[in-house]
């Protein structure tokens, strides 16, 4: 998520006006593409940590933990589809 960061953060920086050309162009190439479903990837796995932790923490019924617990890993692959859609336009 650094390499991620410091990459949008060196594209922001060079030279030329910033608007919806620029931005395009940043994520129309294959590797940044790719950078960002990794970084998306990471930010979901760490939402599924932390939900994870949450739910175990502090939902004693284990059929309610477990139908959360579904119910997350379900949003969490949509989210990953969604993104999947969004960066390669499917």
């Amino acid at each position: 998520m650094a390499l991620f960061t410091l990459a949008v953060i060196v594209q922001i920086l060079l030279p030329g006006e910033m608007g919806y050309d620029k931005w395009a162009g940043m994520f129309s190439r294959q590797w940044m593409k790719v950078l960002t479903f990794i970084a998306i990837v990471s930010l979901l796995w760490h939402a599924w940590v932390g939900v994870r932790d949450i739910l175990m923490d502090y939902v004693k019924p284990l059929g309610t933990r477990l139908a959360l617990q579904v119910a997350t890993i379900v949003w969490l692959v949509g989210c990953v589809g969604w993104a999947v859609q969004v960066l390669w336009r499917l």
